[in-house]
């Protein structure tokens, strides 16, 4: 094993990804397994679910699929629990599940802007409490809170959205500045703009033109390029001393002003 191969790899670790029947952080589980990792994938979807495994045992990793309820604290404990019993032991955490809406701002009815700061930041901060105990009482461990662009600054039409992700990136440096002695890190992957199935529904033609206008790099992400940035913040080795940040994946996006 070359020195960089032995700084990023995740043999023997387990990791856990929220959201991995998705479109990025499927893409996530899918670098995690490469680097070593066993992977749990975890959504409501057993039919994506078993996609992702698929693609991960065509790239050599290994993974299995349970169904969970974000939504739930008692689907997230036994979520844990049946990890555990199978490996033993949970040192990655990546949290990405989340939902979106295009809902103009003055239209914004009381029960979806609940329901959408339950699912992206609520659920974030279950899965924090009962996952990072478990972090703490095993001396430590990595967890991966997928926060947005939007969570840096405003974007229109998104709105309950971009303020849900804002919480998750002060959520996520809270608990960097709890838990860093334990050596249980917390950091915010933030992605710029990807296609992907939550923002679907607002990539319009007239959107899409003002995105890449203010992107330098011209272009939309890959979800394959956000594998680097979440090899460095799960390695134990390469991110030991890498907590509370926000690692910005954005071809330049937020570089920008005018």
């Amino acid at each position: 094993m070359s020195y960089i191969e032995e700084l990023f790899s995740l043999e023997g670790k387990t990791a856990v990804v929220i959201g991995g029947t998705g479109v990025l952080c499927g893409e996530m589980a899918r670098g995690l397994a490469r680097a070593g990792a066993e992977v749990v994938v975890v959504g409501r979807s057993e039919e994506k679910g078993a996609e992702r495994l698929r693609e991960i045992d065509e790239a050599g990793g290994r993974a299995f699929f349970v169904p969970a309820d974000v939504a739930s604290r008692e689907s997230l404990q036994s979520l844990l629990e049946t990890v555990t019993e199978r490996t033993g032991r949970v040192d990655i955490l990546v949290n990405g599940a989340g939902v979106n809406s295009p809902t103009p701002l003055l239209e914004i009815e009381d029960d979806e802007f609940a329901r959408i700061l339950d699912i992206n930041l609520g659920a974030i901060l279950r899965s924090c409490q009962i996952f990072g105990k478990h972090m703490l009482e095993q001396g430590g461990g990595s967890i991966i809170n997928v926060g947005s662009i939007s969570g840096l600054g405003p974007l229109s039409r998104v709105f309950t959205y971009s303020a849900s992700k804002a919480a998750v990136h002060n959520l996520s440096k809270n608990l960097a500045r709890e838990w860093a002695e334990e050596k249980v890190r917390v950091n915010t992957i933030v992605p710029g703009f990807f296609p992907a199935e939550q923002n679907r529904k607002v990539l319009t033609e007239d959107r899409v033109a003002a995105i890449l206008g203010h992107t330098p790099a011209n272009r939309f992400g890959e979800a394959e390029e956000l594998i680097g940035a979440t090899l460095l913040l799960a390695s134990e080795r390469a991110g030991s001393f890498v907590t509370g940040i926000e690692l910005i994946v954005d071809g330049g996006f937020s570089a920008m002003s005018i």
